[in-house]
């Protein structure tokens, strides 16, 4: 049952990506232009952030905004669940190790699984 939740939550972020489109524009705040764009998404997961809010998310997130531009990185959206303190967060980057040392740096939230994904058409 767990396992069936978290593949819904899954294919829904995936879901809502797509249909509301991946702007190829940098994320609101970002200090990356579209030309250091590196065309590899990944979702990023993480299973169990004690004491999640969506204050404390949106915080986490605009931290990620400050600091992705030294890694070639772009954080476009992120979706959670404060009752099981999921977060799924949606990132273009050159590599999985590049978008981890941008949570490593701004916040120390590193993800739990990293996915390379392939938007839909």
């Amino acid at each position: 049952m767990r396992h069936q939740k978290f593949l819904l939550v899954i294919w829904s972020a995936l879901a809502a990506m797509i249909w509301l489109g991946c702007e190829k524009e940098p994320a609101k705040g970002s200090n990356m232009s579209p030309a250091h764009s590196s065309g590899h998404l990944y979702m990023d997961v993480h299973h169990r952030v004690e004491g999640l809010t969506g204050d404390a998310v949106a915080g986490a997130h605009q931290k990620d905004l400050q600091v992705q531009g030294k890694h070639g990185v772009n954080y476009l959206k992120y979706w959670y669940d404060e009752g099981t303190g999921k977060v799924f967060c949606l990132v273009e980057a050159p590599s999985k190790e590049a978008a981890a040392a941008v949570h490593r740096e701004a916040h120390g939230l590193v993800a739990d699984e990293i996915i390379e994904v392939a938007e839909g058409r």
